[in-house]
């Protein structure tokens, strides 16, 4: 499949430098920082350094060595927050939107990390 990425999203302008950020972690692969509207006392954003749409083009088309990092950064963020729960942390929530009915806003992959209260459920059902 082919993911038509465009360079001109803002989490691109934040990797070039052209728009400032809140950098909580940066890696070889990876750039995390606080959301700008957080929906949570903790929320951080991690995204690849690459050009990825979505999880599954990140996933079908990065280096084992991004994933990797990348899976890495939000466990050390999480690690960092105190919110593990095998660390004796209160927990936390992964969210990752894809394409128009994932509600994906900022079309470059990217994991929100929400913390720091409790979230309630993730969705209700439909009527």
């Amino acid at each position: 499949m082919a993911y038509a990425y465009d360079d001109q999203n803002i989490f691109a302008k934040i990797l070039r430098g052209e728009i400032p950020n809140d950098t909580v972690l940066e890696t070889a692969h990876t750039l995390a920082f606080n959301d700008i509207a957080p929906q949570a006392p903790h929320h951080v954003l991690v995204i690849p350094k690459g050009a990825y749409v979505t999880h599954d083009h990140f996933a079908e088309d990065a280096s084992d060595a991004e994933i990797a990092d990348f899976t890495r950064v939000v466990n050390e963020i999480c690690k960092r927050l105190g919110i593990r729960p095998g660390d004796g942390g209160e927990g936390y929530r992964l969210i990752s939107n894809a394409g128009e009915a994932g509600v994906q806003e900022v079309p470059h992959y990217h994991m929100h990390i929400l913390s720091g209260r409790p979230l309630g459920r993730m969705l209700k059902k439909a009527d």
